[in-house]
């Protein structure tokens, strides 16, 4: 006969079970087993290019933007990991978006955070946010902060195709909070700022009233800085990472790494709920977990992640998820660059990450 557990000795009487029933309360020794299952199944997954570009080129045969109904007029594939119906994780939420020749996906607002990481972009290729058109060639990074109006639109002759990266699982489903919204009154917002300005902004030199603004957007309150619009070029990111190969010495676990900096602080994250990275492996890293989500867009190289038992094959364009508390180091066949994106800032706000290795 199996040891029973010290609860499941316990008894009460009829009457207490319902009087608890009848108040919609439960002793804690009952509840504690539900804690930590709300969202089940995570599991480490990848999700190859192929697969995801067959999939985003027939929606786009069937259905142009004009077609979606108001509101997320968005032509998104959107990778869903097991155990979950909408996103890669309960904190982060991933897509590729495309938008055809002459389209555009109307301009809108919203309380969730979100970037763009172009992966098939062009001069004419274009991302408005907060009146600035900044244009999407491969492997920007541009922001699209919490409530400024974002809309895309291609004036070129090629499909263009994105990573979108939003903490909307963790406002919506781990928060249980809404995603204030508004659609602009016009598809197009008006362009009334020149190219760079939002950049030059955030310089060396900056207007000295501004540093004086919390700057946070819309109905919103915090204690974190807001995240302007800007836009990362590849050229000059790639530039730095080269740099940081040939004169440093890589990280144990993520390679030659660089973060994409609140350019209002000059610090990490890019976002209170998200980070990202820049990172260049040339050589296998060393294990470690943490009780962060790892999702990652391989941005050229092949090799394979090692999560706990599964080995994660990737190669170019290929999107993959590590779950919190899995043992994990890359391989990588040669030289590879990653984007990698986490939401630890929402752990440390807490004083709550932990990291180690095996």
């Amino acid at each position: 006969m199996a040891e029973q557990e010290p609860e499941e000795l316990l008894e009460m009487s009829t009457d207490t079970e319902r009087l608890l029933e009848e108040n919609d309360l439960r002793p804690l020794w009952e509840v504690e087993k539900d804690f930590g299952n709300q969202f089940g199944g995570f599991e480490a997954d990848i999700w190859k290019w192929d697969d995801i570009q067959a999939s985003i080129d027939a929606i786009e045969d069937d259905v142009p933007i004009a077609d979606l109904p108001p509101g997320f007029q968005r032509r998104v594939a959107v990778p869903v990991n097991t155990g979950y119906r909408n996103a890669i994780s309960n904190t982060i939420y991933l897509g590729v978006q495309t938008v055809s020749p002459g389209e555009t996906a109307p301009a809108h607002r919203h309380g969730a955070n979100a970037l763009r990481f172009t992966i098939d972009g062009s001069e004419d290729m274009k991302t408005v946010v907060a009146g600035e058109e900044f244009p999407m060639r491969d492997n920007d990074l541009i922001t699209t902060p919490q409530w400024e109006w974002h809309d895309h639109v291609n004036d070129g002759d090629e499909t263009a195709a994105w990573l979108d990266v939003l903490d909307l699982p963790l406002v919506l489903d781990s928060l249980n909070a809404r995603n204030t919204f508004e659609n602009h009154e016009l598809d197009r917002q008006p362009v009334t700022k020149s190219q760079g300005y939002w950049e030059s902004q955030y310089g060396r030199a900056r207007p000295f009233e501004d540093t004086k603004e919390d700057g946070i957007p819309g109905p919103f309150e915090g204690n974190c800085a807001a995240t302007p619009p800007y836009r990362f070029s590849w050229k000059d990111t790639l530039q730095t990472l080269r740099q940081r190969a040939e004169n440093d010495e890589p990280d144990p676990h993520d390679g030659y790494s660089l973060s994409y900096v609140n350019p209002a602080t000059g610090q990490p994250p890019l976002f209170p709920t998200m980070s990202f990275r820049a990172q260049l492996l040339q050589a296998e890293t060393d294990p470690h977990f943490h009780n962060a989500v790892d999702a990652y867009f391989v941005i050229e190289g092949e090799g394979a992640t090692h999560v706990g038992d599964d080995v994660l094959e990737w190669s170019e364009r290929d999107i993959f998820v590590i779950p919190p508390d899995e043992i994990h180091h890359h391989d990588p066949d040669g030289e590879a660059i990653l984007l990698g994106m986490t939401d630890r800032p929402v752990f440390e706000a807490f004083n709550f990450y932990a990291e180690a290795e095996p």
